[in-house]
């Protein structure tokens, strides 16, 4: 392998759920790992940090890849998200602002991609439709290696690593997630919308905050 190869490094965003931590699980195999946790409070009970670090400790024993979490307060943007755009649109919406999260922090830390624990239509954010208009002008890789795979062989991973049972134990919710998230976004729509949002200064207040943990 190159020596470029060796020094590849990928920014996660891994949640207290089962299928993003297995997505960092494999991709640590190709990269040095730096995981990335959108903090939901008040929408989320505190516990959620909590068990977000028992997963990164976790991941950390068995990749020996993961080097830095960043934690985000990414209930400051949930609030302005829920306060100023069309409820349905909740989850698209904030999808966007955690993959520029991602963006911007592999770009300070030199990453080559931002890795997502999307899987195909296993819930609303994640239908083709909404994951174009998520990633639509990030210009920024993003890789999803779990896309194809189905609920079973996730949790058989998850089990297998050791992180299934952290992420299970609490059943930790969000309650900003709406009654009747939209299915199949249109960008025109997204971007009508997130006019509504002064972007910049939603990123910049939250980047502001971040906590970033070594380990």
């Amino acid at each position: 392998m190159a020596d470029d190869e060796k020094r590849k490094r990928f920014v996660c965003l891994v949640s207290t759920g089962i299928d993003s931590p297995v997505a960092a699980y494999l991709m640590s195999r190709y990269a040095d790992i730096t995981l990335v946790h959108a903090y939901n409070y008040p929408f989320v009970d505190e516990i959620d940090k909590e068990v977000f670090l028992k997963i990164a400790e976790r991941l950390h024993k068995v990749t020996r890849k993961i080097s830095k979490l960043y934690i985000i307060h990414h209930g400051i943007t949930l609030s302005e998200i829920k306060k100023r755009v069309r409820e349905s649109l909740t989850c698209v919406m904030c999808k966007r602002f955690m993959l520029r999260y991602g963006k911007e922090i592999a770009e300070k830390e030199n990453a080559n991609a931002i890795v997502t624990g999307d899987s195909l239509g296993q819930v609303a954010s994640q239908t083709l439709d909404n994951i174009f208009v998520e990633q639509y002008e990030l210009r920024f890789p993003v890789i999803r290696p779990l896309i194809g795979f189905d609920k079973d062989e996730i949790v058989r991973i998850a089990k297998e690593i050791g992180t299934y049972d952290i992420s299970i134990e609490k059943n930790i919710s969000c309650k900003a997630t709406p009654k009747k998230p939209t299915t199949r976004a249109k960008i025109e729509n997204v971007l009508e919308e997130e006019k509504r949002l002064d972007v910049d200064g939603i990123l910049e207040e939250v980047m502001s905050r971040v906590e970033i943990i070594k380990l």
